[in-house]
């Protein structure tokens, strides 16, 4: 038998990588007003292996065990509530040969995939707000609950159970369906599960505030429902591209934090420790991201960090490269966050003398007026040219703005290299 705490530790993992394929399901048959039922199903299955496991044990196929579960209980709730009227028995019944079919049968595998595609995409209806297509993906599609949707946002719980209320309630009322869309509407589909998608992995890969820098779980799921668009017929050289992109700076996450918890920047990293099965993903899909005339922002962000990954020390990146790069992405996105990644390539080519001409205009940008990045790559500059006490001006002033506790140790270790103590 197991014990309560290690049917939670299996329930948790199962619910993670399950939960969104089930509820694709029941949600396919049920129909997508009734997403919000097919959630609770899959709840209350899991409520009841909580309850049951640790007695009775763990049945040997317990996604299986589940999956046949949750639609039990949807077949006794459309009975109990007749839901659908006088169709009640012919969605039973479809219900009833579903829940014949685990998730990891032989054969049926395409079926689940494409029905979780079906969700990904209604999920990133641009009908619906950004938040709402984020916490929609990651709630019903991810399995985060409420609280960890919250906590990696760091936003209030009851707001985003509001959110989540609203979004389906707008699903429902403007009878949003499953049906993958064609022509212009795809394109347009396309482009906003991939921003979600995209916004989710920078979320995990730098927390705007908090203690944790990363959070590797929003990452790797974001990671997950990219590859698997891009396993899809409907895949473009874009969503290769962003896949690239997503599995290149993954691969950094081991080495970015050492075990003190401390930021360590991309030159310091220990590359031994990146991780080399997402980097063969990384350049799998950045190499199929090139077919076709189509250059986007993920293409030419996937291959600064394709530069990156191909170097096997910090010392041989290639510089020139990236920074023509920066250039491209810049005329394809002239963002001040854009432009000051570019100021620290051209430090790395020209000088931090150039460097420091090219982040003045930033200043003036009141996006980063409070932005403690671009304090911290001045100071850096600075201290690079030997101005020390303007470093440690700008360092100081960094410390004032919002940013992770990692970032915070990090800059007063800059501020402490400046020498003059100011630190203290």
């Amino acid at each position: 038998m197991t014990t309560p705490a290690e049917t939670g530790v299996l329930l948790e993992h199962l619910f993670r990588h399950q939960a969104g394929r089930m509820v694709a399901r029941l949600t396919r048959l049920l129909g997508p007003e009734y997403v919000a039922l097919a959630e609770e199903t899959v709840q209350d299955a899991m409520l009841r292996a909580l309850q049951t496991w640790p007695y009775q044990g763990i049945p040997d196929n317990a996604a299986g065990w589940l999956f046949r579960v949750a639609h039990n209980v949807a077949i006794d709730a459309l009975r109990r509530d007749k839901i659908f009227g006088d169709k009640t028995e012919t969605i039973v019944g479809e219900l009833t040969r579903s829940a014949g079919h685990a998730p990891d049968d032989t054969g049926v595998g395409e079926q689940f995939r494409d029905d979780e595609l079906r969700m990904i995409f209604m999920c990133c209806h641009p009908a619906l707000s950004r938040d709402a297509r984020v916490a929609l993906s990651l709630k019903i599609i991810g399995g985060f609950s409420v609280r960890e949707i919250a906590r990696a946002f760091l936003a209030d719980e009851a707001a985003v159970a509001q959110r989540l209320v609203r979004a389906k309630r707008q699903i429902r009322d403007q009878r949003l369906t499953l049906d993958v869309p064609a022509g212009m509407e795809l394109t347009a589909r396309l482009d906003s599960a991939l921003e979600v998608i995209y916004f989710m992995f920078n979320e995990g890969y730098a927390a705007q505030a908090g203690a944790e820098l990363i959070r590797q779980d929003l990452c790797m799921e974001a990671l997950r429902l990219g590859r698997l668009i891009a396993s899809a017929s409907i895949a473009t050289p874009r969503v290769h591209a962003l896949v690239a992109l997503m599995a290149l700076q993954g691969a950094r996450l081991p080495a970015r934090v050492d075990e003190a918890g401390d930021l360590v920047l991309l030159a310091d990293q220990d590359r031994s420790r990146w991780d080399e099965r997402l980097i063969a993903i990384g350049f799998h899909h950045f190499d199929r991201s090139i077919a076709g005339a189509d250059v986007s922002e993920y293409h030419v962000q996937a291959a600064i960090a394709a530069t990156h990954a191909r170097a096997i020390d910090s010392r041989l990146v290639d510089w020139p490269l990236i920074l023509e790069l920066y250039d491209q992405l810049l005329s394809l996105n002239a963002s001040p966050i854009v432009a000051l990644n570019r100021a620290v390539a051209i430090a790395k080519v020209h000088g931090p003398a150039d460097a420091l001409a090219a982040v003045a205009p930033l200043d003036r940008d009141p996006k980063l007026r409070h932005y403690h990045l671009l304090l911290a790559v001045r100071g850096q500059l600075l201290l690079d040219l030997g101005r020390s006490h303007e470093a440690a001006a700008a360092f100081r002033t960094a410390l004032t703005c919002a940013c992770t506790e990692p970032e915070r140790r990090l800059l007063t270790r800059r501020l402490e290299a400046c020498g003059d103590g100011s630190a203290g």
